[in-house]
């Protein structure tokens, strides 16, 4: 096993050039063909979802439930030190890795020895990035073009190119004057464009655009707000609210090859709880049901213009938004459904062809999978909810899940060849009191919550059973119906991304550092192995000259951790996190 420490990759990027060693490993262009058929090429993870399917499956299967109890640690990676641990997405393309760490830093890296190629640190506005809650996060990358993008926590978008590393161009995409954010999702590569959303749903400001970008030149090509981009968007925010009102996309969408559509989850609004309590739609800081906010929206890829949405959460109250990244494409029986995750916990199962014309997108099916949530009661089929729990000035409730959501930013994963989605919940609660905040009366983007809140453990589960501790659970359901096929309770709530295999495995990066690999069919451990700390970034697999790796991201400290001390104790009270690791196992 080799581990690549800081030091030895500044040596061995120093001798790339003398040597002539990065012409033995690296990516052949990523054209706009390959990213379309990426489903047919699992040698590589050439996009956060894998392919334009999102199922974060591969049909590699040299690893599988017969042999993984003998996978061992094949390289390791570690970089500099870093700040609140790692959220980034690696890729794999023709031999070669890729990874985000902190503050807009990429390493690109031999795939079959973790031997460094070359590594970007991009210079950050720290003024103005630490005014956002998001800085130093980085959750991951897209190549194509013969470059590689990431946004940046201060508004840029850089290309730099895939074999160098030398920078094409580093563009601001955003301004201050629209209030202060940036970008932490990965980009996605759409025919010519860089498509990409910004964060900013906790952020006084205006109006939480999705872009899209020319990869050649870094001008950008469309823009759409998702709050205030209509006018339909602003007849309902009562009382100009749309023009402080959060909103973005600060996960990963998609695309659909067969509308030429554009799908993206937006954020919720700002602030992020209103005091007001029941009477939301004509009171309060931002009266109405505030589109298009925690929301599902589907955008023409050409042109941004809007053809399709659904508000997932209407006049979000909890701030459970819709920005999860995960869109997943499940066909039965002719008919093509587009999966989705909020939050909430509640999975919706969209009509993936009732796009066009601006209009509502039709919902199949809609099933709550999170176990002690009571902000409400449930959810119809057609994905309205029932029984609102609004959250009225200046009481003490105990709201579940917590602000954190029962579903975390990070994906599941989907086996198409058992129709089994696996996803991850996280059980655990907040005491919240609302305030009546004083209203901003410009774009500075400060902070516009509403709210003060202590997370705390569960009482009990929906359907009574009691609880005294926060859990999470890892669940394989049928992503069409929600039926349960089986379910793994968690200690401690994963917060990092599923790998599904074609070796029927499922791969999950444990929040207490454990890695473990389970049967896709029962859930049955069949390997772990420690990482050392936690994991709430990316995991994939790829295959170098025959060898099949899996790739996970290391490091512990994003603002849900932070609440792991406080609800469990060890290990987390002494859980490092200013270190990051990337892990590559193999046999």
């Amino acid at each position: 096993m080799t581990r690549w420490t800081t030091t030895a990759a500044v040596k061995a990027i120093s001798a790339v050039a003398f040597l002539g060693f990065a012409s033995q490993a690296m990516a052949a262009d990523v054209t706009w063909d390959r990213l379309l058929n990426a489903q047919n090429d699992d040698a590589n993870w050439m996009m956060y979802h894998k392919d334009f399917t999102g199922h974060h499956h591969s049909g590699l299967k040299q690893i599988n439930t017969r042999n993984v109890k003998n996978l061992k640690l094949a390289w390791q990676h570690n970089p500099a030190a870093t700040k609140r641990g790692i959220q980034g997405f690696p890729l794999a393309v023709d031999g070669m890795v890729y990874y985000t760490t902190t503050s807009g830093t990429i390493w690109a890296l031999n795939g079959a020895t973790g031997q460094p190629v070359w590594h970007h640190a991009a210079k950050i506005d720290v003024e103005r990035a630490e005014g956002t809650f998001y800085n130093p996060y980085n959750r991951g990358l897209a190549i194509g073009h013969g470059n590689v993008y990431m946004g940046t926590t201060d508004g840029r978008l850089i290309a730099l190119n895939a074999k160098s590393g030398e920078v094409v161009w580093d563009n601001e995409i955003m301004t201050v004057a629209k209030g202060n954010k940036g970008f932490t999702g990965a980009p996605v590569i759409v025919k010519d464009m860089v498509i990409l959303g910004a964060n900013g749903g906790e952020l006084a400001g205006c109006c939480g655009p999705i872009y899209a970008v020319d990869a050649k030149s870094g001008s950008v090509t469309w823009q759409f707000d998702t709050i205030g981009g209509d006018q339909r968007s602003r007849d309902s925010w009562g009382n100009d609210s749309w023009k402080i009102g959060g909103g973005g996309g600060w996960m990963t969408g998609s695309y659909d090859p067969a509308t030429n559509t554009v799908w993206w989850g937006t954020a919720n609004p700002a602030p992020d709880y209103d005091y007001i309590g029941g009477d939301w739609m004509n009171n309060g800081p931002r009266p109405g049901l505030n589109l298009y906010s925690s929301s599902v929206v589907v955008l023409d890829a050409d042109s941004g213009e809007l053809s399709a949405y659904f508000q997932e959460m209407p006049h979000d109250a909890w701030d459970f938004d819709s920005a999860v990244g995960e869109f997943l494409m499940v066909e039965k029986d002719g008919k093509r459904n587009m999966v989705h995750p909020n939050k909430g916990g509640i999975i919706f199962v969209y009509d993936a062809d009732s796009v066009g014309g601006g209009n509502e997108l039709a919902v199949n099916n809609a099933y709550m999978i999170g176990e002690t949530f009571n902000y409400i009661k449930g959810v119809t089929k057609e994905g309205r909810l029932v029984g609102r729990r609004e959250l009225p000035e200046g009481k003490h409730m105990d709201v579940c899940p917590a602000i954190d959501g029962a579903i975390s930013w990070n994906t599941g994963a989907y086996n198409p060849k058992r129709n089994t989605h696996f996803m991850l919940t996280q059980e655990f609660c907040f005491d919240i009191e609302v305030v009546n905040p004083e209203r901003p009366d410009d774009f500075s983007g400060q902070a516009y919550f509403g709210a003060s809140w202590t997370s705390k453990a569960p009482k009990q589960k929906v359907d009574g059973t009691p609880v005294d501790a926060a859990y999470g659970t890892l669940q394989a359901r049928d992503p069409l119906t929600g039926k349960m096929k089986w379910r793994v309770e968690y200690k401690y709530p994963v917060l990092a991304s599923l790998l599904s295999t074609g070796g029927d495995l499922v791969f999950v990066p444990g929040a207490d550092g454990m890695f473990d690999a389970r049967d896709a069919k029962s859930g049955k451990l069949l390997w772990q192995s420690n990482m050392g700390t936690g994991a709430h970034g990316g995991v994939i697999t790829y295959m170098v000259d025959g060898k099949q790796y899996v790739a996970v991201v290391t490091g512990w400290g994003s603002h849900v951790a932070g609440n792991y001390p406080g609800l469990f104790g060890a290990p987390f009270d002494t859980m490092s996190t200013d270190t990051g690791t990337l892990m590559v196992y193999s046999l």
